[in-house]
């Protein structure tokens, strides 16, 4: 759900020398094209939360339409309901980039990247959406001045603070991924063996952490979204080198683990809002089928699809994830249930709405605000002489 740059860096050795010496398998360098079918598919995943927040659930959108989604798609509704598994996507891609981008760049420009990148819209998110819900007409709470301030940090959720955007769960997910990437990778700079020392570590105390049910454990070392941010570490291995077995079996275990998670929580969902009973096997297809196109474009397999406009729609998933649910809401009830427009209009106009606001977010926010936020962290972090 983050959008970070994709752009291959050039990447400094970091594998050990082995006897007897082989040559070094190539290695992406700087200035090679970006990775764009990536970038669509970080739409693609973005597209499938949206059809499950607009019509695979109930909850607020429900009241949106006037009627349950089940009523409003009788069909299309039970297939909305898997897209909630573009997070698991997300989580995957995440970890192919995070790991790319960290490589061989130091703790200080590793951080700035990534608060510039996260940072300009999501502020502008949530002071949009607080405004928006404070107006009259708006049937929706807003949350308080205070705890909308304190939205601003990132670290609502472990504070027990309401939420401005229902979405940003995932954000804290991916802060404490970055957190343990950077303690355990980059700060002390990153090497093959040290990446999988990292995801080796990671998924056996995520299992340990699962057994013991320790809710510190837990919240540190997240076992229900570990296999997929290793998942992707593990598969930007086996872009750097295909004939790497241990990234082959990372990227394997992680799926097998990945899919037992992504079953288990959502087959039979508890919370009412939610559908229940989606099929274990298109479950276990669509995470599949995530794992399989990450690791086609790792592979190279995907090259072709190189087409320019994919860079824009990477750039516009992240603000489109964050502004879409709440003013999601907003827009569908103004356009079915007052301008009386019928429900598959209503669900494409909401959705090009939602993909307008991001260009106007990424154009007039992050295109200004993240460059002077990554050269100002840059200059305050750099050690003076």
């Amino acid at each position: 759900m983050t959008s970070p740059d994709i752009t291959l860096p050039k990447l400094s050795p970091g594998a050990e020398p082995t006897a007897p010496p082989t040559p070094p398998a190539p290695r992406p360098a700087r200035g090679k094209p970006r990775l764009r079918a990536l970038d669509g598919l970080r739409l693609v995943a973005a597209l499938m939360v949206a059809a499950y927040h607009y019509g695979g659930r109930d909850g607020e959108i429900a009241e949106a339409w006037g009627s349950s989604p089940k009523q409003q798609f009788p069909t299309a509704s039970e297939w909305f309901a898997y897209g909630c598994l573009g997070v698991q996507i997300f989580f995957v891609i995440s970890g192919f980039v995070i790991c790319m981008s960290g490589w061989g760049r130091p703790l200080r420009s590793f951080f700035a990247s990534r608060a510039s990148r996260l940072l300009p819209s999501y502020w502008a998110a949530i002071v949009l959406v607080t405004a928006v819900f404070a107006l009259p007409v708006v049937a929706y709470d807003a949350v308080s001045p205070s705890d909308a301030l304190v939205n601003l940090t990132m670290l609502q959720q472990p504070l027990g603070v309401d939420r401005v955007l229902g979405v940003c769960w995932t954000l804290w997910a991916e802060l404490r991924f970055y957190a343990l990437f950077a303690l355990c990778v980059v700060m002390p700079g990153a090497t093959r063996a040290r990446v999988v020392l990292f995801c080796a570590v990671w998924t056996l105390s995520a299992a340990v952490a699962e057994g013991a049910d320790e809710p510190l454990l837990d919240l540190v070392l997240m076992p229900e979204y570990a296999p997929f941010f290793v998942g992707g570490i593990g598969i930007y291995l086996i872009h750097r080198d295909r004939r790497d077995l241990t990234a082959w079996g990372i990227t394997g275990v992680s799926w097998l683990i990945g899919q037992h998670y992504a079953v288990q929580g959502l087959w039979h969902a508890p919370n009412p809002d939610f559908f229940s009973y989606r099929s274990s096997a298109v479950i276990m297809a669509v995470v599949t089928a995530g794992f399989a196109a990450v690791l086609l474009i790792a592979l190279g397999r995907l090259d072709r699809v190189n087409w320019r406009w994919l860079t824009v729609a990477g750039a516009l998933t992240y603000p489109f994830y964050l502004v879409h649910e709440h003013l999601g809401w907003v827009t569908v009830e103004a356009l079915h249930r007052h301008l009386g427009l019928p429900s598959y209009a209503t669900f494409g106009l909401t959705i090009a709405a939602m993909l307008v606001l991001a260009w106007l977010l990424n154009r007039f926010v992050e295109e200004r605000l993240t460059p002077l936020i990554r050269d100002g962290l840059n200059r305050g972090l750099t050690p003076r002489s």
